[in-house]
């Protein structure tokens, strides 16, 4: 199994594809940090800096950043 990487994920309780993603990072056996950006105004203002985005999800991975639930762009991050 590759190292573990630094997993973050900013996302809302109300949306599906945060749920999905978080989901599927688990299932994978990969932890990860969950900020919820709807109710942490300070993360959230650090997600927008870092993605350039408002939506959720914004998954950073190491140094990469994906905005929504790519899971062929997560699995190719988490490969390496």
């Amino acid at each position: 199994m590759p190292e573990q990487k630094n997993i973050i994920i900013y996302t809302t309780p109300v949306c599906p594809w945060c749920h999905r993603a978080k989901e599927y990072l688990s299932s994978k056996g990969f932890s990860y940090t969950d900020y919820d950006v709807a109710s942490d105004k300070e993360k959230a203002k650090e997600m927008i800096q870092k993605s350039g985005q408002m939506a959720v999800p914004v998954i950073v991975i190491g140094e990469e950043i994906i905005v929504g639930f790519n899971q062929t762009r997560i699995d190719e991050l988490l490969a390496k």
